[in-house]
């Protein structure tokens, strides 16, 4: 994993202006059974409980924060050159029309997470996907959430190349991404860790969307925030 909660810094990214946190403020994305949706403020107080889990913690290469710290985070997570972050939902848990923050919070399995960390290429993306929740995981959830970030990556934000940096002991990360189409191109015997890499395929990436998804994945930008959004 990434290390979600390490401050990374990719140069090239900022000095061209992209905000990817902020570029995905008010975005929505449909999946068939998930919903995709900002980071905001109101999905802290769960998403704090979920790290509490020494497995997700180690799975994530994450440190445990206090909450006042996680809500320190999200917020500058939001500001952040070089991150993209969703809330995975499942859609047959919520209603969208309801703009009901309890139901949403109520639907949260995971998250989703691009890291533009590469130095040399800021087309290049970091993936990583947490299915938090134990009654989610084992239903392909994880699957059509990374499917949904690459969709959006590669037509909104430019990536031209993911990859994923999967625990060597993680077995169900790495066999999804392989299945992906994922190849390995380093290990670590240090870090215990393989790093997995996948050029954009734009036209197999579609028929993978579809095939997973049953129908084309949809981008809106409707999502209406409640938290305070700092310029």
């Amino acid at each position: 994993a990434a290390g979600r909660r390490a401050a990374t810094f990719a140069p090239d990214c900022i000095s061209r202006g992209l905000a990817y946190m902020k570029t995905n403020g008010h975005t929505r994305l449909r999946g068939g059974r998930l919903l995709l949706v900002p980071y905001c403020a109101h999905h802290v107080p769960k998403y704090h409980n979920w790290m509490k889990s020494p497995e997700l913690l180690a799975q994530t290469a994450s440190e445990p924060l206090s909450e006042e710290e996680e809500f320190a985070m999200q917020k500058s997570w939001y500001l952040d050159d070089d991150k993209c972050t969703f809330i995975v939902l499942e859609a047959a848990k919520f209603t969208e029309a309801s703009g009901d923050r309890e139901q949403e919070v109520a639907a949260m399995v995971g998250d989703v997470n691009l890291f533009f960390n590469d130095h040399d290429d800021a087309t290049s993306a970091e993936l990583e996907v947490m299915i938090a929740e134990p009654a989610a995981r084992g239903r392909g959830l994880g699957k059509e959430a990374v499917l949904l970030m690459m969709y959006y990556g590669a037509s909104v934000l430019g990536v031209t190349r993911f990859t994923a940096k999967i625990g060597q002991s993680n077995t169900t990360s790495l066999r999804l991404f392989r299945q992906l189409g994922f190849v390995l191109v380093s290990s670590s015997a240090v870090f215990e860790e393989d790093t997995l890499e996948l050029p954009v395929n734009t036209t197999l990436l579609q028929e993978q969307v579809r095939a997973a998804l049953g129908s084309d994945a949809v981008v809106s930008q409707d999502y209406v925030r409640t938290d305070v959004e700092t310029s």
